[in-house]
């Protein structure tokens, strides 16, 4: 019987004065939830964070690239694969795109008009599609060049052997449908479990070689907006979609370890050279089910409050309840917990029976890995 598997992720980080996200006017973002204002990153600003930190653990080549600039790229590469000079790189990538109807940008002839998602290796084998006919392609006059490469078969090249980017935030192109991508995965918009002020900080800069003698006012003043918060993450990956996507055990697997990694490293960099607020998950509690994805935000409902105990240990407490009543109320446990959290002074054996006992991150990994290789296999052998 073929059955879902689901990896939720849910984490608890705690950010200094900060400003990860900022909207339109510069503010960080927030969100009203539960009645009181919250801090907010978007999901979209921490799947960003999480694609830059895949280049850490892997070659350029082996991932994907958001970009208005395909034709730009394809010409480059056509110039070093078959030693063209820049104008007929370029009248050959164009062409080469057309069957994709792309339509340039209004504003700079160089790009296409949207962004498009796809990997470095998929656009290597669109290159090599023309190898064989090169030389005869760059005598033609561009309509003919054109006609010609109508039938170029570019859409199955980036149909097929997706990078781990695009296989898991997925693609979608509304003009050609054909190549859009499921997402594997949801990533939620991060909150505060508590409630949040917004704050105010006035600097200013000095003129270093202003002589001693003038007034004593700053070479520059202004104001920078910030806030401080403990963070509920959440995202989950549909190890299915991903299978489907990737059309390989090996590398799905793969995929959901350095998700896993990433998105819990990661930190959206705004503002990062004023507030330095790169910081580590206080608690990582990842869910393997095989009913479906469960966002245990409702904990936070109700905003913690300060105390004694501190926000994250309050915070750590509610995600732990809030875990117990689900599978209470709706009879559907997990089909593995697995978490790594800072010790607490109170309600330790609260949090460890709805949570487990806490282990190391690495572990968490090994054993999250071992699980979804398991499922793999066990579905392979259907």
């Amino acid at each position: 019987m073929t059955r879902n598997l689901y990896v939720d992720i849910h984490i608890l980080q705690t950010v200094p004065p900060s400003n990860l996200n900022r909207d339109d006017a510069g503010s960080p973002k927030q969100a009203v939830y539960g009645g009181v204002r919250r801090s907010r990153v978007s999901s979209q600003a921490w799947k960003r964070a999480t694609r830059r930190a895949f280049v850490d653990a892997l070659p350029e080549t082996d991932l994907g690239t958001r970009t208005k600039r395909i034709g730009k790229l394809l010409a480059d590469r056509l110039a070093a694969l078959y030693s063209l000079d820049g104008d007929q790189s370029k009248k050959l990538a164009i062409a080469m795109l057309g069957p994709l109807g792309i339509t340039p940008s209004q504003k700079k002839a160089d790009e296409t008009s949207y962004l498009l998602f796809f990997g470095h290796r998929q656009l290597d084998a669109i290159a090599e599609l023309v190898r064989d006919r090169v030389g005869e392609l760059v005598t033609l006059e561009p309509k003919e060049l054109a006609t010609a490469l109508k039938d170029l078969p570019v859409t199955d090249e980036l149909r097929r052997t997706h990078p781990i980017d695009v296989a898991l935030f997925g693609r979608m192109v509304a003009n050609m449908t054909n190549l859009n991508v499921d997402a594997a995965t949801q990533v939620a918009h991060a909150l505060s479990t508590h409630a949040v002020d917004l704050e105010f900080d006035y600097y200013t800069a000095v003129d270093d070689e202003k002589p001693k003698d003038e007034d004593a006012g700053a070479g520059m003043i202004g104001t920078v907006e910030f806030n401080s918060a403990t963070l509920y993450r959440y995202a989950t990956i549909n190890i299915r979609q991903l299978q489907q996507n990737l059309a390989d055990a090996t590398a799905t697997a793969e995929a959901v370890d350095l998700f896993l990694s990433a998105f819990s490293r990661s930190m959206p960099t705004g503002h990062q050279n004023t507030f330095a607020h790169r910081t580590l998950p206080s608690a990582v509690v990842v869910m393997l089910r095989t009913d479906q994805p469960i966002n245990l935000v409702s904990a936070f409902e109700r905003p913690v409050l300060p105390g004694h105990s501190g926000i994250i240990e309050r915070s750590l407490t509610r995600l732990a309840e809030e875990a117990a009543t689900v599978t209470e109320l709706w009879q559907n446990p997990a089909d593995l917990t697995v978490a790594a959290y800072l010790p607490i002074e109170t309600g330790q054996d609260k949090i460890s029976e709805a949570l487990g006992a806490s282990t190391t991150f690495p572990a968490l990994l090994t054993t999250v890995r071992g699980t979804v290789d398991s499922w793999l296999a066990a579905e392979a052998a259907q």
